[in-house]
């Protein structure tokens, strides 16, 4: 569990480092290391059938969500900031039924996460190369809407944080006990 419970720690560096170094840091490690790590551990406790359930036709299944974050993370970062083609079906994330297996969906996702991740290093590149923030200041049109790449990173976060919560909450109401990432007597300070 110390290892598990470290992979949602992001150790200080060893020295300050310029606001938009530290901010893209800590939006790399959220989306590489802590909601990725979260999401296999919900989804590993799930049956197949259990990652398409909805408890309503008005809700979201964990596949749905799975799709929207792979499509939200896509076309804001990689084809948002990074200049791919934004190949994004939004309604279909939500329409889908029983379409792809959980490994498919989990394979989508890390690879969308991968990608992102790319964009993000090679614009964390760009602020030391320059030694200069302006690069986070660059406008993107992204769904219609003109975007600082800033702006578009923190919603990326915040967004995939929000339904990694919805995820692992269905996992807990389905599978209980079987989702666990922290050992609570270490968060309070215990061996």
């Amino acid at each position: 569990m110390n290892e598990l419970r470290r992979s949602f720690l992001v150790v200080p560096p060893p020295s300050p480092l310029p606001a938009g170094l530290a901010f893209l840091r800590q939006a790399r490690f959220r989306l590489r290391e802590d909601y990725r790590v979260k999401i296999r551990g919900a989804l590993a406790a799930l049956s197949e059938e259990q990652v398409w359930w909805r408890p309503n036709e008005a809700s979201n299944s964990v596949g749905n969500l799975l799709l929207h974050l792979s499509g939200n993370l896509r076309q804001w970062v990689v084809a948002g900031i990074g200049d791919a083609t934004d190949l994004r079906d939004r309604p279909r994330e939500f329409t889908a039924r029983d379409s792809s297996q959980k490994t498919e969906l989990l394979a989508l996702l890390e690879a969308t996460l991968d990608e992102a991740d790319a964009v993000l290093a090679r614009l964390e590149s760009e602020l030391r190369e320059s030694q200069s923030e302006a690069a986070l200041q660059r406008e993107h049109v992204i769904q219609g809407f003109p975007q600082t790449v800033l702006d578009a990173v923190f919603h990326v976060v915040e967004h995939f944080s929000y339904h990694t919560g919805q995820i692992v909450f269905m996992a807990k109401w389905h599978a209980a006990a079987q989702v666990k990432f922290y050992d609570d007597r270490q968060l309070a300070g215990e061996k």
